[in-house]
């Protein structure tokens, strides 16, 4: 990679950084995907200032001779687009040239779900599984947060205790791009928030969880060992798999994001709106929360189908038969 492509690139990443809030995971791959094409580049004597649209499709065509998946194609470009677009509206450039590149897309994948009656077993095994009533309020707590406001993993393991006192009916939740919103919380998920501070603020002394609120894991509501001081997503993983066997459910369909998903194809089929959900998710852009709209079970469709109006055609008048 040349300096000149390396400093665009740094140049990029610090605006993406600064001005649209990208999360670290997303400058990240840009970082990635740009490198590549400048290495690309270089092999033929060429820089990221030498891009035109043939060259932006040759590129495309040499990751997909590399074998690369249809999702990492459409990733790359993605990031090619946006420096870009970056690049013209910095004065580096005259032209766009991916503006018009139609892309690989990405493979349609709709998100695994469970049942309510599934999310409704795994709330009930939550509390029975745990080595003493502090690890099972803990758990039922992760678990009745993680179902309430449809939070990733990574939130709902560094949520803030701060942020959690007082009977809160509503979180605020940092999220992607460190950006925030307002979750309510629903009853149950209120009592079991209640009932885990009761547990961790009153820890005996000298108790395994004394010890974790007061070292590292002070400023978290789920403190654990370890240099974050909070519990890992990974443990957190891991447990609700223990949990769900428990729910003589079949662990490798239960994840964190299952629940997630799980949130809002409920709130979906209980009439919510596109929007809210897209809020409350915290999701940039409507599109996404769209998938959901495909994961709706068939006795939704059937509702639509058996009472609306329109749905059956009137049937004629049958006159009365003439006894007489």
């Amino acid at each position: 990679m040349s300096m000149s492509d390396h400093r665009a690139i740094s140049a990029f990443l610090d605006a993406q950084a600064a001005e649209a809030g990208a999360a670290r995971n997303t400058l990240l791959a840009y970082g990635r995907d740009l490198r590549d094409l400048s290495d690309w580049l270089a092999d033929k004597r060429l820089a990221l200032a030498d891009l035109t649209r043939e060259r932006v499709e040759d590129y495309l065509a040499h990751c997909d001779g590399q074998g690369l998946s249809r999702a990492t194609r459409a990733r790359r470009l993605s990031s090619i687009r946006q420096f870009t677009r970056f690049a013209l509206e910095e004065g580096w450039r005259e032209d766009d040239p991916a503006i018009r590149i139609n892309g690989p897309g990405r493979a349609q994948r709709l998100p695994k779900t469970l049942s309510r009656d599934e999310v409704e077993a795994i709330l009930a095994a939550a509390p029975a599984l745990g080595r003493g009533p502090a690890d099972r309020a803990r758990n039922l707590c992760l678990i009745e947060l993680l179902y309430a406001t449809g939070m990733r993993v990574s939130e709902l393991v560094a949520l803030p205790v701060a942020a959690c006192r007082g009977d809160p009916a509503v979180l605020l939740i940092r999220g992607k791009g460190d950006k925030e919103r307002m979750v309510p919380l629903t009853a149950p998920a209120r009592r079991a928030l209640s009932g885990w501070l009761d547990i961790r603020d009153n820890a005996p002394e000298d108790s395994p969880l004394a010890r974790l609120v007061a070292g590292k894991g002070a400023r978290w509501l789920f403190p654990a060992p370890g240099a974050a001081g909070h519990l890992p997503r990974q443990s957190f993983g891991r447990l609700l798999k223990e949990i769900a066997v428990t729910a003589g459910l079949d662990p490798s369909r239960v994840t964190p994001h299952v629940i997630r998903h799980a949130f809002a194809t409920h709130l979906l089929e209980g009439g919510a709106d596109l929007r809210s959900i897209q809020t409350l998710l915290g999701h940039a852009d409507l599109g996404t929360t769209e998938i959901y709209t495909h994961v709706l079970d068939q006795r939704m469709r059937d509702l639509v189908l058996n009472h609306h109006p329109l749905a059956h055609p009137a049937k004629p008048d049958v006159p009365a038969s003439d006894n007489n």
